[in-house]
């Protein structure tokens, strides 16, 4: 946790990057200038530099000092909403690659069931993929659904990329949500590999349910991890 002093210099330099004092690739001052700057131990300005660094705001290069970062482009995202969020990147013209990277049955728990409207005897999958937008991992689906809606889950669950295409295959074709809440956290080390980001970056937290408009369905319960860093959010 940052004291005082360091709260101090961090947001001086924060603010200086964000109202434009640095253009990318300009060099900062030196742990040494900041230290006589702010009349404090050298070390109090290396743990600033190294939480803006974490934080994805500036590159070292070893031996010349700190430089100024590109920053991650906002991709302006609607939360909500009846389209995909495939659909939503493809509309705007992002470079969209999904990635499976988890499939497996899982243990009963009464949240995700209850959710589903299951009992305690259905089998219920996780398929989880990974979204990487113009070369970077931005967000994580993970869906849960019943074979009792979807009895063919377990032989195709390991190749779904879109859940949307998946209904649709199963004669599901009008969505609607009747749950959506937002939170935010800390993501886990498994997290942030798979995120390629730092403790540091929060994850906004969708929790949401699809339901087939026509049948009254629930098709799944989703829970959506997106990088903090990386999105612009439209509630509406």
């Amino acid at each position: 946790m940052k004291n005082g002093i360091e709260t101090e210099i961090f947001d001086k330099l924060l603010y200086d990057i964000n109202v434009g004092n640095y253009k990318v690739n300009d060099k900062l001052p030196s742990e040494n200038e900041i230290a006589d700057m702010h009349h404090v131990p050298r070390i109090v300005a290396r743990k600033v530099y190294e939480e803006l660094e974490e934080l994805g705001y500036i590159y070292t290069q070893r031996g010349k000092g700190r430089y100024l970062n590109e920053r991650y482009y906002e991709i302006e995202l609607v939360l909500f909403g009846k389209e995909s969020f495939s659909t939503k990147m493809k509309s705007k013209g992002y470079k969209l690659i999904t990635k499976n990277i988890d499939f497996e049955k899982i243990k009963y728990s009464e949240k995700i069931f209850n959710k589903l409207g299951v009992t305690k005897d259905d089998e219920v999958f996780k398929i989880a993929r990974l979204r990487i937008v113009e070369g970077r991992s931005v967000a994580i689906h993970t869906s849960y659904v019943s074979k009792s809606v979807f009895n063919d889950i377990d032989k195709y669950g390991n190749s779904i990329l879109s859940m949307f295409e998946y209904y649709k295959q199963h004669g599901y074709n009008s969505f609607k949500s009747s749950i959506s809440v937002l939170s935010i956290s800390i993501p886990s080390s498994e997290e942030r590999k798979n995120l390629e980001c730092s403790k540091l970056i929060p994850v906004i937290i969708l929790e949401t349910d699809c339901i087939d408009t026509d049948s009254k369905v629930v098709l799944e319960y989703t829970k959506i991890l997106y990088r903090g860093d990386c999105f612009k959010y439209n509630l509406m």
